[in-house]
């Protein structure tokens, strides 16, 4: 791979890495991970982020001033110009050997918080300002970005369009009330009606708004006019909840498409997903490599029963290179009621009747034990989900899908959209949502409806899978939590 050089432009850590170009002067500049002193010679590590193996960086004695030298300590930020030699030493093809250095920013080495050492995922969320500067979270914000590129890559090929729904909003698309509100009034002396409740009239918008729980709504309202839609952006829930599945703000990707039934629904969830899977398996081998040993020597210090059914790679592997087993709702509760988990009583939740809501542990059970492939179930009974999904010919299940992965259960939930008018609007009254609050939705099945359908990923929730990070927490750049808005 050639690499342009230049004296005064910066060359990018990877491409030194992976040049051949030997006695070419280049510039280099990022942030020291180590420094070893040895006779007559000084061993920097260098990174600059476009790659998670450092750069070594060869200082001669004599070279470079004492007093520049110890200013390169662990933290410090540096910029190199030196010539591209071939390595000495193990673990790396090529070196910098340096003919001048510039500190452009000092680090304190007793106050810098991140030493050479493993530190604990909890101490480096207490500096989620720093910890993009560690090997493991320079290699999940690398995969995060594969990850957007390939869903944008995925829908363009396929003639999708991106549409960007609003992130205010006065409806709550699930009808659960755990939305964040959002205010202009004066907190302090909020005008009231007669009633004694705030009235929301005098508010911004004349009404009472919130932060979005999803997009689903408005992109069934594009895709009503532009065939295939999807959305990617942020949703926030309010839920008091502080698990390790769970975020106040997180990511959704909701494709809605005119014309698909559950069929055709289920063909591109799994056709997406298998995309991401593969993509990152092509783009991000040196990252997912150091992350699957990161998670095994993670698991060596686990009980047997706590360890993960198969390593990262082999996860990944597992998705993109199975056929996914398709279910019947009916289906999936027969084989939990006839399992030895079950029957054992080892379930936490146990499996006794039809129109149980699949937990987890039984979604899991079906992918890693009975299956062992990824598993999508559909025809779920209509009690359980939400109101728009389509109603089946039984009157008691709607034509929903769920797709099941490995080590984390439901990564996605969609269904056929309910098209017919009268129907819809029977959903909403007996679950009361106000049917005048969304006669915009309404509208779409009195003018011209079609059968739709759609489907939702939590982007964070992929990444755990794709990274095989325990805590949704470790897969965006800076969480938000109850009790927890820093940075």
């Amino acid at each position: 791979m050639l690499v342009k050089v230049s004296k005064s432009k910066r060359t990018r850590i990877i491409d030194v890495l992976n040049s051949d170009q030997f006695e070419s002067t280049v510039v280099v500049k990022g942030w020291i991970r180590t420094k070893r002193d040895s006779k007559n010679v000084v061993f920097i590590a260098m990174n600059d982020g476009s790659v998670i193996r450092n750069l070594q960086v060869v200082v001669d004695a004599g070279s470079v001033s004492e007093e520049i030298l110890d200013k390169i300590t662990t933290g410090a930020c540096i910029s190199v110009t030196g010539k591209i030699t071939a390595s000495q030493g193990k673990g790396q093809a090529v070196e910098v050997l340096a003919q001048e250095i510039e500190v452009l920013g000092e680090a304190d080495p007793e106050k810098f918080p991140l030493q050479p050492k493993r530190h604990s995922l909890e101490f480096l969320r207490e500096i989620a300002h720093l910890r993009p500067r560690t090997n493991t979270f320079g290699a999940i914000f690398r995969i995060r970005h594969a990850m957007i590129i390939a869903v944008h890559q995925f829908f363009t090929e396929k003639g999708f369009l991106n549409v960007h729904t609003p992130i205010i909003t006065a409806s709550d698309a699930e009808g659960a009330g755990e939305t964040f509100v959002v205010t202009n009034i004066d907190l302090e002396k909020p005008p009231r009606g007669d009633d004694g409740q705030i009235d929301y009239s005098k508010d911004f918008f004349g009404k009472k708004t919130n932060l979005t729980v999803s997009g689903q709504l408005e992109g069934e309202l594009a895709a009503l006019a532009l065939s295939e839609i999807y959305t990617f952006g942020p949703s926030f829930r309010a839920e008091n909840s502080n698990t390790s599945r769970h975020l106040s703000e997180f990511w959704m990707i909701e494709p809605e498409m005119a014309f698909y039934d559950l069929e055709d629904n289920m063909d591109l969830a799994e056709e997406f997903v298998k995309h991401l899977v593969k993509y990152a398996m092509e783009h991000c081998r040196e990252d997912l490599a150091f992350l699957n040993k990161r998670a095994e020597d993670e698991d060596k210090n686990k009980k047997q029963e706590d360890r993960r059914p198969m390593s990262l790679l082999e996860s990944l592997e597992f998705v993109g290179n199975h056929d996914f087993k398709r279910i019947s709702y009916t289906e999936a509760i027969e084989i939990l009621k006839n399992s030895k988990p079950n029957k054992k009583k080892r379930f936490q939740f146990l499996i006794e009747d039809w129109g149980a809501d699949l937990q987890s542990e039984h979604e899991r059970y079906l992918v890693e034990k009975h299956f062992k492939k990824p598993v999508i179930i559909y025809n779920y009974p209509a009690n359980i989900k939400a109101f728009y999904m389509r109603v089946n010919e039984d009157g008691k299940t709607v034509a929903a899908m769920d797709v099941l992965f490995p080590g984390i259960g439901e990564i996605i939930g969609g269904s056929q959209r309910e098209e017919r008018y009268t129907r819809l609007v029977e959903k909403m009254e007996k679950t009361g949502i106000h049917v005048d609050d969304l006669q915009w939705y309404l509208d779409t099945r009195k003018f011209g409806t079609a059968p739709h359908s759609g489907f939702g990923l939590g982007f964070e929730r992929f990444l755990q899978f794709v990274t095989g990070m325990n805590n949704i927490r470790d897969v965006i750049p800076f969480p938000r939590t109850p009790g927890n808005a820093e940075f």
